[in-house]
């Protein structure tokens, strides 16, 4: 196989998404933050596809969910059980030690009014925070640190391991870069050119990003030895990168990482039991690998997918796109417990979905105001009541 070229890597990488107005880019590299709440970290673990709520946190005591689903639903032997009503799919069994130590919090009814089905759009609002029926550019975290200079002493506010997909930190204001793994990034880092190398403006600020790319990769190293084991596959490797990534001492200020495959139309009960097994052993890696790095006080971990799945299950074993999910958050700030609302399967919309019980935006204010200590109002384009999952 061919080396990859200059063009190819600054197409392929989605690199630095650091634009502005001036038309410059630069990077900070100074010492991070002194600040502890500044050096505070974001995972985000985006569950792509839509994941099935009603079978992530089953309504064991709900007689509508098991004549909803007669073929896909958890059996109640099967349920861990959390509360009378409630219980985790049993794939999700890694992450009962997080529940009894009330460090992970399980956000019911996850959505957005007037919500859209397509996975294309639908995640489109999560990234950018918007409504149903607006269109943004720059995602939420990015207007985010637009507003706040807080992380400007990181590496990067953020990277993206695993996709060119820049999500909540596209457009202008985040320095964001995106890899697939630390040493590939640095490998094809090095096909940079100095700045100087030409006379012309335009080739000049090419190489200046080029530039910038090659000082990321400097400072993103990927030689942290874990003792935490991580799994196979493809999203145990994301979380690995992404632990080398959060050990790297320049610091940065979030990682996402993707799990793919939730779009279960058909036999979900074997895929989805799959995919749960590896979020929960993904999870359970990420908190060990914090643990060793000392990290885990100071980090946030939070899942979300575009939509949910709709309650009654399709002809095919599966079930199609719904509205509002369930969501994970878990870390040393995280009050854990149940927050928001169950499903209520009695009162379903016109295409069978029931109504979401917390607003997205509202986790996003949670994570801007209680964890970072940042004004959500620019970011979020408007005022939502925090949730006290995160203890400040």
């Amino acid at each position: 196989m061919s080396p990859p070229s200059r063009r190819s890597f600054l197409a392929q990488s989605a690199s630095l998404a650091f634009a502005c107005a001036t038309g410059t880019v630069e990077l900070a590299f100074a010492a991070p933050p002194a600040s502890a709440r500044e050096r505070r970290l974001l995972v985000l673990v985006e569950l792509k596809g839509g994941n099935d709520g009603l079978n992530t946190l089953v309504p064991v005591g709900d007689a509508r969910y098991y004549a909803l689903r007669p073929r896909i639903a958890i059996a109640r032997d099967d349920v861990i059980r959390l509360s009378d009503r409630a219980g985790l799919h049993p794939s999700l069994a890694p992450l009962l030690p997080l529940w009894e130590a009330r460090r992970l919090a399980i956000l019911q009814g996850v959505g957005y009014p007037s919500p859209n089905l397509s996975h294309f759009r639908s995640i489109e609002i999560w990234d950018t925070a918007a409504a149903s029926d607006e269109y943004l550019e720059d995602g939420w975290l990015s207007r985010a640190f637009a507003a706040s200079p807080r992380l400007a002493g990181f590496a990067a506010d953020g990277v993206i391991v695993g996709s060119n997909e820049m999500g909540p930190l596209a457009g202008r204001g985040a320095r964001a870069i995106a890899l697939t793994d630390t040493a590939s990034f640095q490998r094809r880092a090095r096909l940079a050119l100095d700045a100087s190398a030409s006379g012309n403006r335009a080739l000049a600020h090419i190489g200046k990003v080029e530039g910038d790319i090659r000082s990321a990769a400097s400072r993103i190293v990927g030689a942290h030895t874990f003792q935490t084991t991580f799994p196979q596959g493809a999203f145990g490797a994301a979380i690995r990168t992404a632990c080398q990534v959060i050990a790297n001492p320049a610091g940065v200020g979030v990682v996402r990482v993707t799990l793919d495959g939730f779009d279960t139309h058909a036999n979900q009960p074997n895929t989805h039991a799959r995919l749960l097994a590896e979020l929960a052993h993904g999870l359970v890696a990420l908190q060990g690998a914090l643990q060793e790095l000392g990290r885990d006080d100071d980090t946030l971990v939070l899942t979300y997918s575009e939509f949910g799945r709709r309650p009654r299950e399709n002809q095919t074993a599966g079930t199609d796109h719904g509205t509002a999910s369930v969501q994970f958050a878990f870390g040393g700030h995280v009050q854990g417990g149940l927050y928001g609302a169950m499903p209520d399967l009695a009162k379903l919309d016109g295409g069978g979905n029931p109504a979401h019980a917390l607003d997205f935006r509202a986790v996003y204010a949670t994570v801007l105001e209680r964890w970072w200590g940042i004004d959500a109002g620019t970011a979020l384009r408007g005022r939502f009541d925090t949730v006290p999952f995160v203890t400040s």
